[in-house]
């Protein structure tokens, strides 16, 4: 690899991620997980974007997943994705067909795994694949009852390069005022994921063997925290009315999340985005209005995306939005677009190999195939069927 080539990857990364040309691309797992060194240049650290989405699908799945993956507006092309679900459709391998189908050939799923209705999904660059570890997933339940597995978390672990990841994805306890349990979930929960095991910690020195958070670089969590609102439908409503454009601060200085946040008393260390968005629950499914049932349910940012890192500077927010076009479910989606500082490589961090799911990628890439096909087929029917009349 040649000196040019080594700087245009970093540059084109950090600044111009639509126009890569994946020069790193045939680069096998011999080059080992060491960033490459040539004559006069040294690559100290480079940067990837990095998505989340945590969302939750009541019955079935809708049927494109563009909208909530690759959205129109968006400027620059991911490097990993991480999706998130709380509830899951009972086809979990279907799900992960139609990711794969909808992010297309540049992209593989490195990890999957699941905890009763806790979906976890890890796809990344194609060409990046070699210079990731060993991928390591752990599970907490929080109910009572240990075998009922709908809340608790499903976190999952790996080293990028010489940056350690974790993300965890989650479901509180549901209750409006049940603030004190959803933070016990929470303790249960940094004291009861057991990661990482095999793969080497990057700074042991500055981890607590009670906390999972304080043993990886870089921490997203991400999930249905049920935090509510603490006002009444009516005085929800009538704020909702008023013209809030993105400045949300009329609703959320009501916020659960943030008052405990601002108290220590959960998520110590971490940060979230500013919330620019409406409250993401709870939807009459398939429409824009709010619980129209008896219930009355108050509007609430129960899904949430925070995230820490051991380095001031290392995670910059992009992007931090929810997707209303997405109505299968009572909740909406959200996502988050980061841009994350990665760190030279170790060698002794046990490599995955470039293993993915082969046959979950030619799934999906057959019928991307098959729906682009469908699409021409229609484009040129509804041509050759236009008729002209000359009067």
């Amino acid at each position: 690899m040649s000196k040019k080539d080594v700087a245009c990857f970093w540059i084109v990364l950090l600044l111009c991620q639509e126009l890569r040309t994946d020069p790193i691309a045939g680069m096998g797992p011999s080059s080992g997980i060491l960033i490459q060194e040539t004559p006069g240049f040294i690559l100290t650290e480079k940067r990837i974007l990095t998505r989340l989405v945590s969302v939750q699908f009541k019955k079935e799945l809708p049927e494109s997943l563009d909208d909530l993956m690759l959205p129109s507006d968006d400027d620059f092309v991911q490097d990993m994705y991480i999706i998130g679900v709380q509830e899951g459709c009972p086809d979990r391998r279907e799900w992960e067909i139609r990711l794969q189908e909808t992010l297309g050939p540049h992209y593989v799923l490195l990890h999957s795994s699941g905890h009763g209705v806790l979906y976890i999904s890890i796809f990344i660059r194609r060409d990046l694949i070699w210079f990731c570890s060993e991928v390591e997933f752990a599970t907490v339940t929080t109910r009572m009852v240990s075998q009922i597995k709908t809340k608790g978390a499903l976190a999952a672990s790996f080293t990028f390069f010489g940056t350690s990841f974790l993300f965890i994805n989650s479901h509180f306890t549901s209750g409006d005022g049940k603030v004190s349990e959803r933070i016990l979930d929470y303790k249960k929960i940094i004291e009861g994921l057991q990661l990482p095991r095999n793969i080497p910690d990057t700074n042991p020195y500055r981890s607590n063997p009670m906390d999972v958070t304080s043993r990886f670089d870089e921490v997203f969590w991400f999930g249905d925290f049920n935090f509510r609102l603490n006002k009444d439908r009516p005085g929800v409503n009538t704020i909702l009315q008023t013209k809030l454009e993105r400045d949300m601060s009329r609703l959320l200085q009501y916020d659960q999340l943030l008052k405990s946040m601002q108290s220590g008393s959960i998520f110590k260390g971490f940060e979230e985005a500013e919330i620019q968005f409406l409250p993401t629950y709870k939807f009459d499914i398939g429409c824009d209005a709010y619980d129209t049932t008896s219930k009355q349910r108050t509007p609430s940012y129960t899904d949430r995306v925070v995230y820490k890192s051991r380095h001031k500077g290392d995670i910059r927010v992009m992007k931090y939005a929810s997707c209303s076009l997405m109505k299968t479910s009572d909740h909406r989606p959200v996502f988050g677009l980061f841009d994350v500082r990665i760190r030279p490589g170790r060698d002794n961090i046990p490599l995955a190999a470039g293993q993915f799911d082969r046959e979950l990628y030619l799934l999906g890439i057959k019928r991307r195939s098959s729906r682009e096909l469908q699409k021409r087929q229609a484009v040129k029917n509804q041509k050759n069927s236009t008729v002209c009349t000359v009067s």
